[in-house]
């Protein structure tokens, strides 16, 4: 996955994110490589942006 992939203000939930990420780790078999170690660290910051936005919904 390319930053690129990625869109501004994308709506995915932070479940949604959450079981990408958890696929991720399932397909490599609990071991990254240095391109699913990229994809990793994308797919927490956008579950983290996730997280905040449903606070914020919730405030």
């Amino acid at each position: 996955m390319s930053p690129d992939s990625l869109t501004p203000g994308s709506v995915r939930s932070a479940a949604e994110v959450n079981e990408e990420i958890r696929a991720l780790w399932r397909r490599t078999g609990g071991t990254l490589s240095a391109e699913e170690r990229a994809e990793y660290e994308l797919l927490v910051v956008e579950w983290a942006a996730a997280i905040r936005g449903a606070i914020v919904k919730a405030a």
